[in-house]
C-alpha cells in the first residue's frame, strides 16, 4: 500500500492541516514522500517508544515513562525483548542512537545523557545536557539532538560540546515539536510529535523537504482500529530506525501493537 501526503502546518494545539501552497518566506512547500509497506511485525504494547535504532542486524529501543524507562535489545520478527537495561526509576528515558559501538540515551527533563558500551549494554559514562532531551541521531561525526522546539543541536560525542544549532522551517515558518530523529542518506528524518507525520529535513538549510504521512496507519496498514483511549494516553507515532544495508525503514509508535517495515519510493 502506498500513502501520499502534502506539506503539513505546524500547530501544537491541533492536528496540522495539509498545505500545498508557498508563502512569502520563499521556502517551497514540502513534497509528498510515498512509501510501500513491506512487512508488519509485532511490537510490545508496554513499550513507550522514544528511540529506535537498527544496527548490525539488531533492533534497539529506548523507552520512556518514570519507573519504566529502559534500553532494550529487541527481536525484530517477534517483538520480544532479548535484553533490557533499566535506568533510574525517577528518570524519563527518551531518544537513543549508536555511534562507534557506543549507545547514547537521552532523558527528558532530567538533563542527563546515558552512555553505554554496545557489546554488553553497560553504562560507562554520563553527560549533562542543559535542554530537554527528545530525539537523537548522528551524521557519523556529531550527535544531533532535538528538544521539542524547531532547533536541532550538533554536539561533539567525546565531551558533549555544542558545535552548532540549526533551525527547522517549512513554507509556513518554524517547525516545532521535533522529536525522534534518524539520519538517512544526508537528510534528518524527524517524528513531529502530536502529528502523524515524519519530516524529511535538509540539514544544510534546515528546510523541510518532504513529509511521510502515517495518518490512521495501524487501521489502514495493519487492519487494527486502535482505541481512542490508547491514543489519548500517548500511544502516538514515534520511532524511526534505518537499515542502510537493506535500504528499509522501521516505523512504530508509543505502545503500538505493530512495527512497520517500509520502503520509501
Amino acid at each position: 500500500m502506498v500513502i501520499l501526503v502534502s506539506a503539513c502546518n505546524n500547530n501544537a494545539d491541533k492536528k496540522p492541516e495539509i498545505q500545498i501552497s508557498e508563502t512569502s518566506n520563499n521556502i517551497p512547500a514540502p513534497a509528498a514522500v510515498s512509501y510501500t509497506v513491506v512487512n508488519i511485525y509485532p511490537h510490545d504494547t508496554a513499550a513507550f517508544t522514544q528511540g529506535l535504532i537498527y544496527y548490525n542486524n539488531n533492533l534497539y529501543e529506548g523507552t520512556g515513562q518514570k519507573k519504566a524507562s529502559a534500553l532494550r535489545l529487541v527481536d525484530l520478527k517477534t517483538g520480544k525483548v532479548e535484553k533490557k537495561v533499566d535506568i533510574n526509576p525517577e528518570w524519563f528515558g527518551e531518544g537513543i542512537t549508536i555511534l562507534n559501538d557506543t549507545v547514547y540515551q537521552l532523558t527528558w527533563q532530567d538533563h542527563v545523557v546515558l552512555v553505554y558500551s554496545l557489546k554488553d549494554m553497560k553504562l560507562v559514562k554520563q553527560f549533562k545536557w542543559p535542554n530537554e532531551g527528545w530525539g537523537i541521531t548522528h551524521d557519523n561525526t556529531n550527535l544531533i539532538i532535538s528538544d521539542g522546539t524547531d532547533k536541532l543541536y550538533y554536539v561533539r560525542p567525546s565531551d558533549f560540546k555544542l558545535m552548532k544549532v540549526i533551525s527547522v522551517s517549512n513554507n509556513l515558518g518554524p517547525v516545532n515539536n521535533l522529536n525522534e530523529l534518524e539520519y538517512i542518506d544526508g537528510f534528518i528524518y524527524a517524528n513531529q510529535w502530536e502529528t502523524d507525520y515524519i519530516l524529511k529535513i535538509d540539514p544544510s538549510s534546515g528546510f523541510v523537504k518532504g513529509v511521510l504521512d502515517f495518518s490512521n496507519a495501524l487501521k489502514k496498514l495493519a487492519n487494527i482500529n486502535y482505541e481512542k483511549e490508547a491514543v489519548e494516553e500517548g500511544a502516538v507515532l514515534n520511532g524511526i530506525a534505518w537499515d542502510s544495508a537493506g535500504s528499509r525503514m522501521f516505523v512504530t509508535g508509543k505502545r503500538w501493537p505493530k512495527l512497520l517495515e517500509i520502503k520509501m519510493n
